[in-house]
């Protein structure tokens, strides 16, 4: 089956006036929108445009328990497919791994604490990689740890003097360890209040080369995440560039518009720059320590104008395919369960074994895993999620 699907963007504050209802219709919408999620999460399942189509249900959330067709089965929508528009910073967060997960997750449920409650870490019992593809000339990003070399030389310099950021720099001595210095800063122990203060100051001045902690401290004045963010790869892609973030990579996603794929979760554990609930011990449990590169994603051509970011980790159970081109393309996909396709440009025509449907600007559909390898013929720019 060919299943029409759509959704109402979600009005984070992060998120930007009407670019997602741009991006789908050519016509910007008065409202902050910041996500748009594409599948059966029940943070915010898609609805379905004609129920009659999957047994009168109006969401795949509903789907997914009443029509086994859609999972193939499994009685579990495996990934999310989410349209991102940050115009602010996100908080600085990091995803658990499966067994993190589902002990948080128990955990919690043993103590009482309520599904919906605001302080409540774990939603789900399951791990949250997830990419992000870049759909802006420039989407930015902190993600990873530098060096700690680096890190220490741009405390220094930002501060104005060794001495103001001696407590901090101290801890900044090692590339295996440089993760502790920053969970000491997002504690608060004494010594971080005047760290903070003189990293905001010598941001201040010099706005141009401290751009992102003096955005930041303008949005959040007194967080650890403006000391943070220093120690954290600044991370800039163009249209088509990509970041997978595994388990425990700290990351915050801070200006652009993007195709987000991840894992079907909700596990975020925040450390900073967020009014939602912060837990760093929680943080602290999962996040990595290490430095290490930015963790860049690079896609693999399967035919001229089509492409597939599939991260190479047996806890991400997803890729995403591109089709971007002007004149047409033609591609086949093999489905290992369901799919999703969002068209963002363009005309195609997909045909499955059963089924075939045809996709403009704004359309999104559910691609059931019965119709087992699908033929896509088109030019445009097209994302299939599976």
């Amino acid at each position: 089956m060919f299943v029409a699907i759509t959704n109402t963007p979600r009005d984070y504050a992060w998120g930007r006036t009407g670019e997602i209802s741009e991006l789908l219709t050519g016509t910007a919408s008065d409202a902050v929108e910041a996500e748009l999620w594409l599948g059966a999460h029940h943070g915010s399942p898609s609805r379905v445009i004609d129920p009659a189509t999957l047994e009168g249900c109006a969401d795949l959330a509903a789907a997914v328990d009443a029509v086994p067709e859609v999972t193939g089965g499994t009685g579990r929508f495996p990934f999310l497919l989410k349209v991102l528009a940050a115009g602010t910073p996100l908080s600085l967060q990091a995803h658990p791994t499966a067994e993190q997960a589902r002990e948080g997750f128990e955990r919690e449920n043993a103590a009482g604490v309520p599904l919906d409650a605001p302080h409540r870490n774990y939603k789900d019992a399951h791990p949250k990689p997830e990419l992000i593809v870049a759909l802006t000339e420039r989407f930015e990003a902190l993600s990873g740890f530098r060096s700690a070399a680096e890190a220490r030389a741009d405390v220094e310099a930002i501060a104005g003097s060794p001495e103001a950021v001696a407590a901090l720099t101290a801890r900044l001595d090692s590339d295996e360890t440089i993760g502790d210095a920053f969970v000491w800063l997002l504690t608060g122990a004494p010594e971080v209040g005047p760290i903070v203060e003189a990293v905001t100051a010598g941001a201040l001045a010099d706005p141009v080369r401290w751009r992102i902690p003096a955005w930041i401290a303008g949005l959040y004045p007194g967080d650890p995440g403006i000391v943070g963010a220093l120690l954290l790869h600044h991370v800039v892609l163009g249209r088509g560039e990509a970041l997978y973030l595994p388990a425990g990579n700290i990351h915050a996603y801070l200006d652009g518009v993007g195709i987000e794929l991840m894992n079907a979760s909700d596990n975020v554990l925040r450390g900073g720059l967020t009014p939602k609930h912060v837990d760093v011990g929680e943080l602290a449990s999962v996040v990595e320590r290490a430095a290490g590169p930015a963790p860049l994603l690079e896609p693999h051509e399967i035919a001229a104008g089509v492409r597939e970011y599939r991260p190479d980790d047996e806890a991400a159970a997803f890729s995403l395919v591109r089709l971007e081109s002007d004149q047409v393309v033609h591609a086949s996909i093999a489905l290992d369960g369901p799919a999703i396709a969002l068209c963002l440009g363009g005309d195609f025509v997909m045909t499955g074994a059963l089924h075939e449907a045809t996709l403009s600007r704004g359309d999104a559909v559910l691609v059931t895993p019965e119709e087992e390898e699908i033929s896509i013929t088109g030019s445009g720019l097209l994302f299939i999620a599976r």
